[in-house]
């Protein structure tokens, strides 16, 4: 892969009018437009307090609009991240505390005229001219009323704030990574660059018919032929491509005047459904609409080199975008050719066709339908008719249609819905912006290309447009002062025949340039100094603590913060814990009363919730280590995540400060650093590492009885084993592929960490149920999959992509095992449904995935930690970055809380579930409460003398909260890692359980109670007094009705049922209706006379 450095990309910004003020974030100039002459920019806090003041009089005090947007905008990201934020929130600040303050006696606002606010506010302020609070008044009034008032006023100094910050946003301007080609396989010309939402991959296609599949992480994951049966390959050209998202189908246009549509979710390689033929020309340019409510409704327009600009709008896309004939009923796999001619003559009901000429035989070089204006636009490098918007009227067939006349014509367009724009492409090196309903001339021009500009795209976010021009220039303008503030030059090689292709993918901030077949990207910064920001330094791991309902973080700086989860607010921060080391991973004993935290100095630290330590762990003394997860058992403490070995403290030597470890008596096993653990009761360890393995162990004995891994499996030795030969037999019997034995043998085969194994987590509440076959356990890490395993039958059951192309990740999953919450580099979370995943054996491998429930971006760099807790009857999702920041979420469309967020929230209203659900969601509380307390129960034959270590108060078995923390980097050999890593991995594990084996004895089941004898009750007694029918009142006599035969005057017909007025009109129609056909049957028979 070429990377090109910063000298070869050159990056400049033009001239333009120096600002007033200019504040400088992250690296990038934020220009303001800020005028110190005008007085209302030169107002402060106070002067606002003493022209409210001045604006009151005694009466009821009425809330301002100003207090009132405090209140909306209170949790409103944009009023945090504005310019003048700060002066909005303190003039908001100054409402409230006025409002507080002041007696109980009531007042209102009084309103004023000109000449009496120039000489109150003279009089009240102290300073300005009465010319200048005239020029105010004038602003404020804008209805030309006479007078203003304090609501007025306010309004008008927050819309202008506001629409200065909306200003400088756009002002702002976007830094780039160095430029990147991407290696591909293209032999020819790419003509596509698109992006596949619903797989979040990218497709680019070449002329010669060559179709690549992206992966996430942009590595190319295959590259498919797609050719045509009505010519060779070499022959054939690919025009055009285009995804139709709510079928998952794409469409391609080729040069034999046909499109094919492929099927996406097809088991074979992309067949051909549909295949459109008899076009008039050779379509060259595509695009496709659907309705985001409705996706039966749907466009695909194309144009192609006779002029012509056609349309198929689809009717019921989700059952067929064709009608398909009885004998390609049978059989699925089949093409189904249509013919333009059968499409135009509406043959096929689901769909029909809108067409127009008017580019009068220019090839169409650009083609969309735009919902908003409900219209077809497409353009032509033709002087006349260069842009063409048709659109049909209602109830008739053919189009309307209007154009704009562009010297030398365009090569391509975009339009901005908000700003109702349309820029184009000049080939005079000219970027126009048109409004669609002015044909006559633009709205402005934007000059600065030194050649024939190409593409132009909106960065419709920022209100900015980008524009690439055939000299290889990349050009970025603010569109409200039409000026260029970004310019870079593509270092393509020179050549004088080449064709470019231009798109930018705003979601992902990616911006793709074509040369021939290279594919060039740009990727932008992000920009994280404008978030909420948790901590100072990038957070490692987070802790969430039931019993004191609190959200406990670390960070690289070795500080540990305190948050109510109620609130958001910090409660406490311990500073320096591991002096200048970091702290990777932090554990909760089991009453939660001490918090162990691991830093790369090599120690573990023993902390009580008032900052005080009690305890040092020394792993180990010669120099820094990698600490990547506590693990807290009943009688030991373990520590891994260093040179394949497993360190244990154990609780009788907790009687001074500094504490030795000792050696676990199962050796090394592991091939690779060990990267998590987990443990299941009574006395199952599982270790994974970096290579992949995972090795089960028997905690009792400390021995690895088996070894995990996706590729193979392998009994191990133990060291009680007297007769080791007799091993081999049963090493070769346990083997569930083939290759088992011959892989371990090759412990360097996964230099890259693709299997790497960065979280483990037993499914504890599936034991309950006593059964010996499904997924007990699940692993998380390189390469972004997930795999479930059976650790009864040493069987890998399933294994699923989460987060394709983002390298590691990371896993927590809740007590009650049904929810699976994943994280990974690019700051995305996702929510899984496992509760009924993998509950049997099977003997094919699953990669099915588990039901999605919601996927997210709540972080800009990489997730460090993720915790599923319950809080309030609420499951909230925890999840800490490296860009300082500790988000919360619930599992539905609920927002995303920062920690550190200067407005403190409400748990309760922010995560409030539909009205409808509350009491459904409260039963399912009190039985997820049920269920845990049921398997959380001790052990009646368990040993009395044991005790939990760090608290004898605990009643539990056991508990274990894990917390690993290792960023692992699967660019790089594990060879070439740096010793010293940033930590930035956690693994959450539920309460635990007994080993579904030992259900039986964990009940305690006693003699039978004598039934006490039962009173029989008072109505049994007396039955008298309480059923005793009382005397019925002597009822009037009430006459008979009438039978209906007695009563009805006439025999029930139609006339007596409708109006008079009605019948009379059906007679008069009928009475014409057979005038008129006897008068046709006379003609008629002149006729023939």
């Amino acid at each position: 892969m070429a990377i090109f450095t910063d000298t070869a990309l050159e990056l400049t910004k033009d001239s333009r009018p120096a600002p007033k003020h200019s504040e400088r974030r992250g690296g990038e100039n934020e220009f303001e437009d800020y005028d110190t002459t005008l007085l209302e920019n030169r107002l402060s806090v106070g002067d606002f307090e003493k022209i409210q003041s001045a604006f009151e009089c005694k009466r009821k005090l009425k809330p301002t609009k100003a207090i009132e947007a405090r209140k909306s905008s209170a949790m409103s990201p944009g009023w945090q991240t504005g310019v003048y934020c700060a002066f909005v929130q303190s003039l908001m600040n100054v409402h409230w505390k006025m409002k507080i303050a002041r007696s109980s006696e009531p007042k209102r606002t009084i309103c004023m005229s000109r000449d009496e606010f120039m000489q109150r506010m003279t009089e009240t302020i102290g300073w300005g001219t009465k010319e200048e609070y005239g020029e105010l008044f004038d602003k404020v009034d804008v209805a030309r009323d006479g007078f203003i008032n304090w609501d007025k006023l306010t309004s008008f100094i927050l819309l202008s704030l506001y629409e200065k910050d909306e200003r400088t946003k756009a002002m702002v301007v976007p830094q780039w990574n160095d430029l990147e080609f991407l290696p591909g396989k293209h032999k020819d010309t790419i003509q596509k660059v698109i992006f596949l939402k619903s797989s979040s991959r990218y497709l680019t296609i070449s002329k010669e018919g060559l179709l690549g599949l992206w992966g996430e992480n942009l590595k190319l994951q295959e590259t498919l032929p797609i050719t045509s049966d009505a010519t060779k390959l070499k022959h054939l050209w690919v025009t055009s491509l285009v995804s139709l998202e709510n079928v998952n189908k794409i469409a391609v246009a080729f040069t034999t005047k046909e499109i094919c549509f492929y099927d996406l979710l097809s088991k074979e390689d992309f067949p051909c459904q549909y295949k459109v033929q008899g076009l008039k020309g050779a379509p060259i340019c595509m695009d496709y609409w659907y309705h985001p409510l409705d996706a039966n409704e749907s466009v695909l327009s194309f144009g192609d080199i006779t002029g012509k600009v056609q349309a198929i709008a689809f009717t019921a896309a989700l059952i067929s975008l064709f009608e398909r004939p009885a004998s390609d009923c049978e059989d699925e796999e089949a093409t189904t050719t249509i013919t333009w001619a059968e499409l135009v003559s509406g043959s096929h009901k689901c769909c029909y066709v809108l067409q127009h000429a008017l580019h009068h035989g220019a090839w169409v070089r650009q083609v969309t339908y735009n919902a908003s204006l409900d219209a077809i636009i497409s353009g032509t490098t033709a002087g006349t008719n260069s842009v063409v918007l048709a659109w049909r009227e209602k109830s008739k067939k053919h189009l309307k249609m209007t154009s704009f006349n562009i010297a030398q014509g365009v090569h391509g367009f975009d339009y901005h819905s908000r700003l109702n724009l349309i820029a184009t492409a000049g080939i005079n090196n000219k970027v126009c912006l048109w409004n669609p309903y002015v044909v006559s001339k633009p709205v402005g021009e934007l000059r600065g290309h030194s050649a024939s500009v190409i593409a132009v795209q909106f960065f419709s976010e920022r209100k900015q447009l980008f524009s690439f021009s055939r000299d290889k220039v990349l050009r970025l303008w603010d569109i409200h002062y039409q000026l260029s503030i970004q310019r870079i030059a593509c270092p393509f090689p020179k050549s004088q025949d080449f064709r470019c292709l231009f798109h930018f993918d705003e979601a992902h901030g990616r911006l793709f340039i074509s040369f021939n077949n290279q594919l060039a990207l740009l990727t932008m910064k992000s920009e994280a100094s404008k978030r909420v920001r948790s901590h100072a330094k990038a957070v490692t791991c987070v802790l969430y603590s039931s019993l004191s309902k609190q959200v406990i973080s670390a960070d690289v700086g070795s500080t540990v913060s305190f948050w109510m989860v109620d609130t958001g607010q910090k409660i406490k921060q311990f500073t320096g814990c591991h002096g200048n080391a970091e702290i990777s991973t932090m554990a909760l004993d089991a009453n939660e009363t001490r918090l162990l935290t691991g830093g790369t100095d090599g120690t573990v630290k023993v902390w009580d919730f008032n900052g005080h330590c009690h305890h040092t762990l020394n792993v180990r003394q010669d120099g820094a280590v990698d600490i990547s997860q506590i693990l807290v058992l009943k009688k030991t403490i373990l520590v891994v995540g260093w040179e394949r070995a497993l360190t244990v403290f154990r609780p009788q030597n907790f009687n001074q400060f500094s504490i030795p470890s000792e050696e676990w008596k199962g050796g090394t096993k592991h091939h690779d650093d060990i990267l998590c653990a987990a443990f299941s009761p009574p006395q199952t360890l599982a270790t994974g590492s970096y290579d992949g393995e995972i090795i089960l162990w028997n905690n009792s004995t400390e021995n690895a009885y088996h070894v995990l891994h996706p590729d193979y499996q392998r009994q191990l030795n133990s060291k009680l084993d007297k007769e080791p030969q007799s091993l081999l037999g049963a090493e070769e019997s346990c083997f569930t592929h083939p290759v088992a034995h011959q892989a371990p043998q090759n412990f360097d085969a996964d230099t890259e960490g693709s299997n790497a194994v960065t979280r483990l987590c037993f499914l504890e509440s599936r034991k309950h149920i006593a059964t010996t076959e499904g997924a007990t356990l699940v692993s998380c890490g390189g390469s972004g999959f997930v795999r479930f395993w059976d650790t009864y039958k040493k069987q890998l059951l399933a294994e699923f992509l989460a987060h394709g192309g983002t390298g590691s990740v990371i896993m927590s999953i809740d007590k009650l095992n049904k929810y699976l919450t994943t994280g990974a580099t690019d700051g995305w979370l996702k929510i899984w449904n496992i509760e009924e995943y993998c509950l049997h054996s099977s003997k094919k491998k699953i990669t099915q995935t588990p039901p999605l429930i919601r996927s997210w971006q709540p972080h800009e760099d990489r997730v460090s930690s993720v915790e599923i807790c319950e809080a309030g009857g609420h499951v909230l999702v925890i999840s800490s970055s490296a860009d300082c920041s500790v988000c919360m979420t619930g599992l539905g469309d609920v927002p995303v809380l920062i920690f550190g967020q200067a407005k403190h929230w409400h748990i309760e209203s922010c995560l409030a579930p539909p009205k409808g659900n509350m009491d459904l969601m409260k039963s399912e509380c009190q039985e997820e409460t049920t269920k845990v307390k049921s398997l959380s129960k001790e052990d009646p034959f368990a040993d009395p003398s044991e005790h939990c270590l760090l608290s004898k108060e605990s009643e539990d078995d056991i508990t274990h909260s894990v917390r690993a923390s290792e960023d692992i980097n699967l660019l790089i050999p594990y060879k070439e890692r740096n010793t010293y890593k940033k930590k930035a991995d956690k693994l959450y594990c539920g309460e635990s359980t007994h080993k579904a084996a030992n259900a039986f004895r964990s009940l305690s089941i006693g003699a039978l109670r004598e039934v006490p004898e039962v009173n029989k009750p008072a109505f049994l007694l007396d039955p008298d007094k309480y059923f005793r029918r009382e005397l019925e009142e002597e009822k009037p006599n009430v006459p008979a009705r009438p039978l209906l035969s007695e009563t009805l005057k006439a025999v029930f017909d139609e006339k007596n049922l409708f109006p008079k007025e009605i019948l009379d009109r059906e007679r008069k129609a009928k009475q014409l209706c057979e005038e008129t056909s006897c008068e046709v049957k006379i003609k008629r028979n002149k006729k023939q006379l």
